[in-house]
């Protein structure tokens, strides 16, 4: 049982339902213009008193939904959105704009389910809460029978009316059953419309061949570089430790060389260092250790 009360209303299922009423806000100017274009054909000055003409200019709306889904930036945002709300993981979904037909194609698919879904999940978040809330409190309020609400004349019955309360808690369930499996439908269907085409992955792959063929030869220039340095060092210390006791002089410049080689050999190590380090690596933000 508590599973299932986890699976309606636990962290990952609000999750997806905020990413479902994302949809449905993101759905409202092109419902908008859609009862525009209802209105005109019909005659109807305010479509949205008539549940059919709300639907008819839904319909419309999607179309007008999936010919901007073509822009380039509607894949990237649409990835960041899924990647904070539905749980899917960053490696299932691609980076950047779609670079082909196909994932084009697949992108506008996704855009208009994410559309169409958070559409009808808003709708129905909006309008069955206060219903049901009304139904669960009305053996509380009879006066709210003959308020202008205009309630189903089948409320007025004694039996209607005791059944109320659990006809309301039923609703809200329901509704957020219907919002539970929208959200896992595109949770699944992520990986799919947004995931990465062999076009996606052949960049990658070139990205990270030249990724690492610079970090190889930065690595040939530190061995190099590093190499050098250790000889010059124990050369100027060798010759140091044989005349300590007869060449003062001697012994002062080898240690300054030592140390400007030394100085100068931690600076580019430190640089090499800095370029070797993949972005996001905790080791290139933590600090330096002290002495202590």
């Amino acid at each position: 049982m508590r599973g299932f009360w986890s699976a309606l209303f636990g962290r990952r299922a609000r999750r997806r339902w905020i990413h479902l009423i994302l949809g449905g806000a993101l759905a409202m100017p092109y419902v908008l213009v859609g009862s525009v274009v209802i209105g005109s054909l019909t005659g109807v000055s305010d479509v949205f008193t008539s549940l059919t003409l709300q639907l008819g200019s839904f319909a419309v709306g999607l179309p007008l939904a999936a010919v901007t889904a073509l822009f380039p930036l509607t894949r990237p945002i649409s990835v960041a959105a899924v990647r904070a709300l539905c749980g899917v993981p960053g490696d299932a979904l691609a980076d950047g704009p779609p670079r082909s037909r196909a994932a084009r194609g697949r992108t506008v698919a996704w855009f208009t389910l994410h559309l169409g879904f958070g559409g009808v999940l808003s709708g129905m978040t909006l309008a069955l809460p206060p219903f049901a809330v009304t139904l669960m409190v009305l053996p509380l309020f009879a006066g709210l029978r003959d308020s202008a609400l205009a309630l189903p004349e089948v409320l007025h019955h004694a039996w209607a009316l005791a059944l109320a309360p659990v006809a309301g808690a039923a609703m809200l369930v329901a509704l957020a059953g219907c919002a539970a499996v929208a959200g896992a439908l595109l949770a699944r269907w992520a990986p799919v419309l947004l995931g990465p085409t062999p076009a996606d992955r052949l960049v990658v792959a070139e990205r990270r061949a030249a990724d690492l063929a610079l970090r190889n030869r930065l690595a040939r220039e530190l061995h190099d570089s590093v190499g050098h340095a250790l000889s010059a060092v124990t050369l100027q210390a060798s010759a140091a430790r044989r005349v300590l006791y007869h060449d003062v002089e001697f012994v002062r410049e080898a240690l300054a060389a030592i140390e400007d080689t030394t100085r100068r050999t931690v600076g580019e190590l430190d640089a090499v260092l800095g370029v070797l380090r993949e972005a996001g690596d905790p080791a290139s933000t933590a600090p330096a250790p002290t002495l202590a």
